[in-house]
């Protein structure tokens, strides 16, 4: 283990001598400083145990990093005790957002405080449908919403906007925008946040409101963690109607809830009863979930994927479905949880959970370099030299 990570400092180091000739002598020395003084750390034995992912996921700000008009971005603080998860965020983020075609809400910083159950429960008989509002969170704090925009045809809750076609153009390029009361949020994958790789079991992404995990498009194509990386497909596509006067399960409607002709107007792929699901080719169920093995549950997990058709765009129902397939936390509706004394604040640098900095957080920052997730101090989406530095320089 040791010449390679040796190799790897001496790499940095020959870069930072290269910038150093061109002036950016501080910076350049101090990677190398850190590169070099982590290889020396890994001779020394570690203490590394296994972490909740459910703890560990989260993008807390430790920087000061701001986001949209100088706003507090990403997770603010993550406490925890043996049942719940506590994420108090912005709902901003730290990558650039904007502008939003049309749209006249601006985004303010949200003080949210949301709650994540550590063991999720399953859902049994008739599943919680997904409402209004927040459904879910990024890792980075920014709100997850469903696919409506809240609306429906002739206002009679029977044909539902989809958000993507109908309010698609407010969209800016990481595809959020603000709600009504300037809640940054996203109804498709947040495209800044992650990067999406066919190569690479996709990292965590967010957690939705019954407390599974939702992961990026990419999973292992079979559930027990075998047969390679794989898009997960949805089972949703569009019908083939011209006329809307029966709803996806075959329901008759009565003339007067009828939906509007398949037109220009109202093209196909304009209201969520457009789809229909079919578990024939699919990898997930009618609420993009499903059971498998991950790389941060290796014994199996309910886990949500955002479903693409390719990168960039996004496949219905596009992160969570219809409903959710464990029980739904209503205290998190408004986004105001208490939370309750006793609980432990996590640090993000303390790799290990040992309650100091130490080599093995070197060690564990060392062995994510170049992946997305824990060890991602600084907000970049990536574990770098830069991550290093800030942990050597916080010991």
């Amino acid at each position: 283990m040791t010449l390679p990570i040796y190799r790897y400092a001496q790499a940095i180091c020959d870069t930072s001598r290269a910038v150093v000739s061109g002036g950016m002598r501080m910076s350049a020395m101090r990677s190398c400083i850190a590169a070099t003084i982590a290889a020396t750390f890994m001779c020394a034995p570690t203490h590394a145990q296994a972490y909740d992912p459910v703890i560990s996921a989260w993008r807390v700000n430790l920087t000061g990093a701001v986001g949209f008009n100088n706003l507090d971005a990403d997770v603010q603080q993550v406490r925890y005790s043996s049942t719940y998860v506590y994420v108090n965020s912005s709902s901003v983020p730290s990558y650039s957002i904007g502008p939003w075609m049309g749209s006249p809400n601006t985004v303010i910083n949200q003080n949210f405080s949301f709650r994540i159950l550590r063991t999720p429960v399953v859902k049994t008989g008739t599943k919680t449908p997904t409402g209004l509002g927040n459904i879910g969170i990024w890792v980075n704090g920014v709100g997850i919403y469903n696919y409506s925009d809240g609306r429906s045809y002739n206002n009679k809750n029977i044909w539902h906007n989809d958000a993507i076609r109908v309010e698609g153009q407010s969209f800016d390029a990481c595809g959020g925008h603000p709600s009504p009361n300037n809640e940054y949020h996203n109804h498709q994958n947040a495209a800044c946040l992650f990067s999406e790789s066919d190569q690479t079991h996709s990292p965590i992404v967010g957690y939705a409101f019954d407390s599974f995990p939702i992961y990026g498009p990419y999973g292992y194509a079979n559930a027990d963690g075998s047969g390679g990386i794989k898009k997960m497909r949805s089972g949703y596509s569009l019908r083939n109607i011209t006329t809307r006067t029966t709803l996806p399960n075959g329901t008759a409607l009565t003339s007067a809830n009828y939906g509007p002709a398949v037109s220009t107007t109202y093209p196909l792929g304009y209201f969520a009863e457009d789809y229909a699901y079919s578990a024939t080719n699919a990898d997930l169920d009618l609420n993009n979930v499903r059971f498998c093995v991950t790389p941060e549950y290796p014994n199996g997990t309910y886990a949500y994927f955002v479903t693409i058709t390719a990168p960039g765009s996004p496949a219905f129902p596009y992160i969570v479905g219809p409903s959710y397939h464990g029980v739904f936390d209503t205290s998190n509706a408004m986004g105001k949880v208490t939370v309750p004394t006793g609980v432990t604040t996590y640090n993000p640098m303390d790799m290990d959970d040992s309650g100091m900095l130490d080599t093995s957080d070197v060690s564990l920052v060392l062995l994510n370099m170049g992946s997305y997730g824990p060890g991602d101090f600084d907000g970049s989406g990536n574990v770098d030299s830069a991550d290093l530095s800030l942990l050597l320089l916080s010991m």
